[in-house]
């Protein structure tokens, strides 16, 4: 963080939060309104009056967020005054105070402010699908916020699904299918391709990693060359836990081998087997899954996408059950940070399928 931007942080963090005195109703303090007046996805907030502190405002109408939000999955925050890195972590604290670190990482980030980081640092030509933040693990944050410090020249949207829509259109053979076994992700750190388990678990002992592991019901073996391999068999799909929906909530489609380009995906085959690729899916019984199913589901997702230009100052809010997010190709400079709150663990020893039991032995 720059120097200008602690100063302001420290300005922010510390002083109470004050409304003006506005004689205004509520609905006239700001304005609900929709990207598409078509569509209910997602909710956009904007203020009615000027200069309206969007933390100022959230501290009072907490309720009405956490309504819209469980309405909707999605609300953009857009016109208010979030100007730094200092007043987007003011606004999310005021939600949920306290903000989730990042562990047992999938994607490089780098942590701007105390549990506020950039966004996925994949190269800007590169696109990423959309997905739950952490579906692949045993734990995930409730909700997620997106600032925009700097929006792309060119592209770099964030495109977000309604979940309960793709759950919907995903075919029910595939949903039986998947909801029998299970899913199996197979990690493989220090191969000088992805992620070391250094920086994925955010320590350099292995006996904390193995600690990880097996509080996570997560199978791990250290290999020779400082590599490690992890097994995890995780949920299929995720209930609210108060709306009692049910979503498609997993990184199936993400982690397997399907998802590389033809190229990339040849070239690590030539050099790996199948459960020594940095990543991969497979079912819970340590089966193939289908291409064709992960096709079927990464159209779902792609029917239901909403994308929206960035404009600076945004915030974007989702429900991280009931809403997906993902990133397309920019070009120029781009700027999103990204908080994380109110974490979610599931029982992974209840999961009715695959051999869980097991999975206690790091």
């Amino acid at each position: 963080m720059n120097p200008e931007e602690q100063k302001g942080l420290d300005a922010v963090e510390f002083q109470p939060v004050k409304r003006k005195g506005l004689r205004l109703s509520e609905k006239e303090i700001v304005k609900l309104t929709y990207l598409d007046p078509g569509s209910p996805f997602p909710r956009v907030i904007s203020p009615g009056v000027s200069e309206l502190s969007l933390a100022g405002w959230a501290s009072s109408n907490q309720e009405l967020i956490e309504r819209e939000l469980l309405r909707h999955g999605a609300i953009l925050f857009r016109g208010f005054n979030v100007d730094s890195t200092a007043r987007f972590e003011q606004f999310a604290r005021t939600l949920s105070p306290q903000l989730l670190d990042y562990q047992e990482r999938a994607a490089p980030r780098t942590e701007v402010s105390n549990n506020i980081y950039t966004s996925t640092e994949y190269p800007s030509d590169q696109m990423i699908p959309l997905h739950h933040e952490k579906s692949y693990s045993h734990s995930w944050p409730t909700k997620i916020w997106f600032y925009c410090r700097q929006p792309a020249q060119q592209g770099g949207r964030t495109p977000i699904a309604d979940d309960r829509q793709v759950f919907k259109m995903i075919d029910a053979r595939i949903k039986r299918r998947f909801l029998k076994k299970g899913v199996m992700y197979v990690r493989n750190y220090g191969e000088g391709v992805d992620l070391s388990w250094q920086e994925a678990f955010q320590t350099t002992d292995k006996l904390v990693v193995e600690q990880y592991c097996r509080a996570a019901h997560m199978r791990c073996e250290w290999r020779g060359g400082d590599r490690l391999r992890t097994r995890a068999i995780r949920q299929v799909v995720a209930t609210h836990p108060r709306l009692g929906e049910t979503v498609w909530f997993n990184h199936a489609h993400i982690f397997h081998v399907s998802s590389l380009s033809p190229a990339v995906r040849e070239a690590l085959l030539a050099q790996f087997k199948e459960d020594e690729l940095p990543r991969n899916a497979f079912y819970g019984d340590g089966s193939s899954i289908e291409t064709s199913a992960l096709d079927e589901i990464r159209a779902a997702y792609c029917r239901e996408a909403v994308g929206f230009d960035w404009q600076k100052g945004d915030v974007l809010m989702l429900d991280n059950f009931l809403s997906s997010h993902g990133r397309e190709p920019f070009v120029g400079p781009r700027e999103i940070l990204v908080a994380m709150a109110e974490l979610f663990t599931i029982n992974v020893a209840r999961l009715p399928f695959g051999e869980t039991g097991s999975l206690t032995e790091a």
